[in-house]
């Protein structure tokens, strides 16, 4: 099938997947940028990183005005379909890099966004 003939507003991945694979990538990142990445508002951004925060995917600490998220890479994921598949695997998948490799490059040199700014 051609790319013209795919139906748009779809993607594999959900926004949830997509606000986590930001953090992961940037573990400093701002929630406005992650917006834009997704192509969501920031108060969506803000609801998703709760609702990863509460099922134990991420943890955040305040570090004067920003927060730093840390991915909880040993998670499974959640659907019964991927429940063997942990959240460090999609990671790698995506970024071509384990979450501590993709958050010890951030100090040498930001890594491009694995998201297009929209």
């Amino acid at each position: 099938m051609s790319e013209g003939n795919l139906r748009p507003g779809w993607t594999f991945l959900t926004n949830h997947a997509h606000v986590l694979i930001c953090v992961a990538s940037e573990p400093e990142v701002r929630v406005r940028d992650v917006a834009d990445r997704v192509g969501v508002t920031e108060r969506c951004v803000q609801r998703m990183l709760a609702d990863l925060e509460q099922a134990g995917y991420i943890s955040r600490v305040h570090q004067g005005r920003r927060n730093h998220y840390e991915v909880h890479a040993d998670v499974p994921l959640r659907h019964p379909l991927e429940r063997h598949v942990k959240v460090d695997s999609l990671l790698r998948a995506v970024l071509g890099t384990t979450t501590t490799d993709a958050a010890s490059s951030t100090d040498q040199a930001r890594p491009e966004s694995p998201l297009p700014d929209r």
